[in-house]
């Protein structure tokens, strides 16, 4: 798909994992994502799971605000300061409408504190 790349910002970090959490992939590859609207982004070192999949194992990085809204695309690649740390997974909708769980295919789970973000650290997809 040729389209737009998202962009935002972090607003919130998270520094925990869990190996329990439960997450369902929607059967959606793609979603629109507004500009202004906050969404959790979540690592997992599932990458072998496909859509409908339950997701156990988790990283939390935090909540990010989208300032440049778009589609957003499984398979995308997620950048963080300029620098890819995985790919767009899928997308977990239990707090929907609040925000979706924004799942990332890493190599291990990671969290914040893994990896050099901070409030206010870019973040795109595609």
């Amino acid at each position: 798909m040729n389209k737009r790349q998202l962009a935002g910002f972090f607003v919130a970090l998270m520094t925990h994992s869990r190996t329990d959490r439960g997450m369902r992939l929607t059967e959606f590859r793609t979603r629109c994502i507004p500009a202004g609207e906050i969404h959790e982004m979540v690592t997992t070192d599932q990458s072998d799971a496909v859509l409908g999949d339950k997701i156990d194992r988790v990283g939390y990085l935090g909540f990010a605000e989208i300032a440049s809204g778009g589609v957003m695309e499984v398979g995308d690649p997620v950048r963080i300061a300029g620098t890819q740390i995985g790919r767009v997974l899928g997308f977990d909708d239990t707090h929907y409408p609040n925000h979706y769980n924004i799942l990332i295919a890493t190599d291990r789970l990671l969290t914040s504190q893994d990896i050099d973000v901070d409030v206010e650290s870019p973040i795109t997809f595609g």
